[in-house]
């Protein structure tokens, strides 16, 4: 039976996580420029008067933002249209929906070498993905095809390929995780010493890094099945 579930995990569970996690790290990526406006951002602005006053805050109409690694989105209320900018590694925010009195300087997007390194590891990602299925389900194809995924080399090297691409893209995330993190707190620390003269507006990050643990914990697994795969073959060497 444990040979049988560790079978299954192998050959079909471990590549629909890693297919699982390409798809949630590109969600993540791309919006909300791409897809997904004002659904998933890595931050977020939207109207509040936590910051100001006590009480509710429930139906407060005012500007929203929603940022990312590839630029942003805006609206000037609820209601209103979305406007994005262009996708590029170099973003520049557009913050003119904010009112004038909001500490918008503190919204800065990241260097422009961080989102290239996600774009190098989301790559890295699907390189392993599809060598790891292929090495997975090698029995199922024809016969030189199965030579050739057996050959301890390609192996490594797709093992390498997905290990190097989980911590760039892990790391990468964690550096615009730590960037946005100290962009909120000090946004709503400036908002709050306003007092009752600041901008009804709050940041948040967003969930888009709640996709991208997710994405990571799943990719972990066909990782540590490839990884394991090599230290067997080498202890039997």
């Amino acid at each position: 039976m444990i040979a049988g579930l560790s079978k299954a995990i192998t050959l079909y569970l471990a590549p629909l996580l890693a297919l699982t996690a390409i798809i949630l790290s590109l969600f993540a990526f791309l919006a909300p420029t791409l897809l997904l406006h004002d659904r998933v951002a890595l931050l977020t602005v939207v109207p509040s008067t936590a910051l100001i006053q006590t009480g509710s805050s429930a139906g407060i109409d005012g500007p929203s933002v929603f940022l990312g690694v590839l630029g942003s989105c805006a609206r000037k209320s609820n209601s209103a249209s979305l406007n994005c900018t262009a996708a590029t590694i170099s973003p520049q925010y557009d913050l003119s929906v904010l009112p004038g009195n909001s500490p918008n300087l503190l919204l800065s997007a990241p260097t422009a070498s961080t989102p290239a390194f996600i774009a190098v590891a989301i790559s890295f990602s699907v390189l392993f993905f599809i060598s790891f299925t292929l090495i997975s389900l090698r029995h199922k194809m024809g016969a030189k095809l199965a030579a050739l995924l057996e050959k301890p080399l390609l192996q490594r090297l797709s093992a390498w390929i997905g290990f190097f691409g989980f911590i760039i893209g892990l790391t990468a995330f964690l550096i615009i995780r730590m960037w946005f993190g100290k962009a909120v707190q000090d946004f709503n620390a400036s908002v709050a010493a306003q007092g009752q003269q600041g901008p009804k507006l709050i940041a948040a990050t967003g969930n888009a890094f709640t996709m991208v643990w997710v994405a990571y914990a799943f990719y972990a697994v066909p990782i540590i099945t490839s990884l394991a795969k090599l230290n067997v073959k080498a202890t039997k060497q």
